[in-house]
């Protein structure tokens, strides 16, 4: 049975679970009825910081343009171009135990692809979701629902990895951004083009 967590709860990964090594992130969303006339194409990233909250460079930004970190430790599973469809719309799978040792937190994100062009923001998607699966067994560890707080945000920070005393934990986020995928990089230290 998952914990589902609240906006700001944080919850034990390894502490009670010491055989924990690989874990799925899955994120899911549906987009509401109303039909803004393009496709909504939310992407899910990971952002590998260390204790200044900086990537340390870019190639520890992980999306769908860099699906694989070098040490093997954060693995995106592709782009969905639509999110249609039940469960999980993105996953990236990560290994806590190569984690490199200069990386303290894994941050997950989601952002609406071309949201100003496409006048699309996270007002007008409903059911988002992170879950976190133990590979191994297959079970549900962790869900958070993130509810229906935003509007015009169109970038938002749903949770993190974070390394505390030699044990990995996790923390249900939640705040939203504005500028996208620009502003969360900025943000984490990448410099965008």
């Amino acid at each position: 049975m998952p914990i589902n967590l609240q906006k700001g709860q944080k919850v034990d990964l390894t502490k009670g679970n010491p055989s924990l090594k690989n874990i799925m992130v899955g994120l899911g969303w549906d987009v509401n009825a109303f039909d803004s006339g393009a496709d909504f194409d939310l992407d899910a990233a990971a952002f590998m910081v260390g204790e200044n909250g900086k990537c340390p460079t870019e190639r520890e930004f992980i999306f769908y343009g860099n699906l694989e970190h070098n040490s093997g430790a954060v693995k995106h599973m592709g782009d969905n171009l639509t999110g249609g469809g039940d469960g999980d719309d993105e996953q990236i799978e990560v290994d806590l135990t190569i984690i490199p040792a200069n990386v303290s937190r894994v941050v997950f994100t989601v952002t609406i692809y071309d949201a100003e062009l496409r006048r699309q923001n996270f007002g007008q998607v409903s059911n988002a979701f992170i879950r976190i699966v133990d590979t191994a067994t297959g079970s549900e560890l962790i869900r958070y629902d993130l509810g229906e707080d935003f509007s015009i945000e169109t970038a938002v920070v749903v949770g993190e990895l974070y390394r505390h005393n030699g044990e990995w934990k996790f923390n249900a986020i939640g705040s939203g951004f504005q500028g996208g995928l620009a502003a969360l990089c900025g943000h984490y230290g990448i410099e965008v083009a």
